[in-house]
């Protein structure tokens, strides 16, 4: 039976890539039953009917997926971000990057709209993580082919909170797909939403999806990290984790803690330890009932 990949979900029909062709599919029945819904970006097996109709027949193992956007197996999250109407704050990017990591994702953070400012606010920030960071322009095409490389044969999703450029950017990276944007209103200082489903545009040498809503993911509508883990999802984190005097240590105000004088070193931002900790407190909170 042929397998594909599940490029857009629309009212009940999936659309499945498969070599050349996309297939347009119901699913099984027993998705419904057992709450296995298939996933935009979900690999497949479907069969074709009599009448040239497909039908989404199996799930494959995931790699991941999300509940808001309800998208599967992502390989690369690009984190967009502005120093420009509008500001991004770090702790937007902060815990979209969090559960991409948590997630098993790659992680880029884009500074778009570098034509019309080159503040090092953000680089100086996510230059000590380990992260790819990359000011790009949808204006100008700067950093349009660095992006290009990091995203090549990967299931790429797009985030950042509303205006900053996200559509931009993938109709720079790919033109013909003529995604609809809208302009940033000035007084409030951020876009109107513009993307009502998800979808993944083959543009050839990657899957890209384009995800509606306060861009790409909803973290509300996601459990928190547990807090054990949380450590993990801050790769700057990870050449001080277990050098501590506690093997437990929450890296909060422990004494001896090997994350927090790296802190104190500068070697990790501050802003991220803040984050950090922000993030360690929502989800000391997170009750395993809620789960």
């Amino acid at each position: 039976m042929p397998e594909g990949v599940i490029i857009k979900a629309l009212s009940g029909f999936y659309y499945v890539r498969s070599g050349d062709e996309t297939i347009e599919c119901r699913a099984r029945g027993r998705f419904r039953l057992d709450g296995s819904s298939p996933l935009v970006g979900d690999r497949v097996i479907f069969s074709i009917g009599q009448q040239g109709k497909g039908r989404v027949d199996e799930i494959l193992p995931r790699k991941n997926f999300f509940v808001r956007p309800a998208v599967a197996n992502i390989d690369v999250l690009a984190a967009v971000s502005s120093e420009v109407n509008p500001v991004t704050d770090p702790f937007l990017i902060d815990r979209i990057a969090g559960i991409a990591e948590n997630n098993g994702c790659r992680v880029i953070i884009c500074i778009n709209k570098a034509d019309l400012s080159r503040s090092d606010r953000l680089f100086s920030i996510y230059s000590k993580t380990g992260y790819k960071v990359i000011y790009t322009s949808a204006v100008t095409g700067e950093g349009l082919e660095t992006l290009c490389a990091q995203l090549k044969g990967c299931v790429c999703a797009f985030s950042g909170n509303s205006g900053v450029g996200k559509s931009s950017l993938l109709n720079a990276i790919a033109p013909g797909l003529k995604i609809q944007t809208g302009e940033v209103s000035a007084k409030l200082g951020r876009g109107r939403h513009t993307t009502r489903h998800v979808e993944l545009f083959d543009i050839g040498m990657a899957y890209l999806a384009d995800t509606p809503g306060f861009a790409s993911f909803d973290v509300e509508a996601m459990p928190p990290i547990p807090k054990d883990a949380l450590q993990y999802a801050f790769p700057e984190f990870r050449p001080h984790i277990g050098r501590c005097r506690f093997d437990n240590c929450a890296h909060l105000k422990e004494p001896d803690c090997a994350v927090t004088a790296a802190v104190k070193a500068g070697e990790i931002s501050q802003s991220r330890y803040h984050s950090y900790v922000r993030l360690y407190e929502i989800s000391a909170q997170y009750k395993d009932w809620e789960k």
